[in-house]
């Protein structure tokens, strides 16, 4: 009997230790690639974030083309979504456009980053404050925190330093998403404790801007700026923010044009968050064809990401997630 009393601590370590080795290698389990002599074949299936939906979009019409009888079916519907739908094992693959929570890993939620993205402010393109120089003067995070925070009731008149009346009309989104998370995460909050008006959705909250002069909103970089002329969506102006608050929208500080921003990111002036990484993330492991896209996507899918708009990893994070998969 002491014999057994002496072995139940050495066989709870034992299993303590497994358990992390196995948690730990479950997002690096090598599967074999699903091919043949015709090449991979089989159904992806993809839901989640409105930020990684045009570059995904891409990478799946891209990957078809080298593998024709494989389908990559893509729906967007917010973060929550795609990492709800990932974990039930209703989709392969759930796009994700903020960091991921510990109790998703804990349900088995195995990840990677593919690109890098930013959420922005922006205004009606119409606002009455940009004749008072609001373009040239910005806006700083504490108006922001003002706004979507604390709920104070703002004029554009004290936004810009006029006699300008109109209020502030606040809007935010109505789904649980990344760029909701990443922009109250900038402004030192949660999702939740977002103030304004809900609306579902990246294009829903672009277009409720757009149909109000005196509305403010964020939007993700592709829903911010133009993908073809890389100026505001029409109807939309990104607005700059005063990062030192020095009352000017400093050069670095520019957010005008798609170039101008991206610029600002790689930089480090435009600050992250709002600036993120964007992920994709499986249940368990990646494995079979579904590791074979996402294997894809860190090599020969980089050089689709300029040209989408978005922003490539850094080469440490490409060669790190590489590792994870081999």
């Amino acid at each position: 009997m002491r014999h057994l009393k002496s072995f139940i601590p050495i066989f709870v370590y034992l299993l303590f230790f497994l358990s992390i080795f196995i948690s730990f290698s479950s997002c690096t389990k090598k599967v074999e690639q699903q091919s043949s002599e015709f090449g991979f074949s089989g159904t992806i299936k993809v839901s989640g974030a409105w930020a990684l939906y045009p570059m995904m979009v891409k990478w799946g019409e891209e990957f078809q083309k080298i593998h024709p009888n494989v389908r990559v079916d893509i729906s967007a519907g917010g973060a929550g979504k795609g990492v709800s739908d990932a974990l039930a094992g209703l989709v392969d693959l759930g796009m994700v456009s903020r960091e991921i929570k510990q109790e998703e890993i804990d349900r088995g939620g195995c990840f990677v980053p593919v690109v890098k993205d930013a959420v922005f402010p922006v205004i009606n393109a119409a606002n009455p404050a940009l004749s008072y120089g609001l373009a040239q003067k910005g806006m700083t995070r504490q108006q922001f925190i003002d706004l979507w925070i604390t709920g104070k009731t703002l004029s554009w008149g004290e936004i810009v330093g006029t006699e300008l009346p109109e209020k502030v009309a606040v809007y935010t989104r109505s789904d649980a998403c990344g760029a909701a998370e990443t922009w109250a995460k900038y402004l030192g909050k949660m999702q939740e404790n977002l103030q304004g008006i809900g609306v579902y959705g990246d294009p829903g909250l672009a277009e409720a801007v757009k149909q109000d002069k005196l509305g403010i909103g964020f939007n993700n970089l592709n829903y911010a700026y133009d993908m073809k002329t890389g100026l505001p969506v029409a109807g939309l102006q990104v607005i700059s923010i005063d990062v030192n608050e020095n009352g000017v929208i400093d050069p670095e500080e520019d957010l005008s044009t798609k170039s101008k921003a991206i610029e600002a990111i790689m930089t480090g002036h435009y600050p992250s968050p709002p600036a993120r990484d964007l992920y994709l993330l499986t249940k368990n492991s990646f494995q079979g064809l579904t590791r074979s896209f996402i294997l894809w996507i860190l090599s020969e899918g980089q050089n689709f990401v300029e040209e989408v708009g978005y922003i490539k990893l850094a080469p440490t994070q490409i060669e790190r997630a590489m590792q994870e998969l081999q």
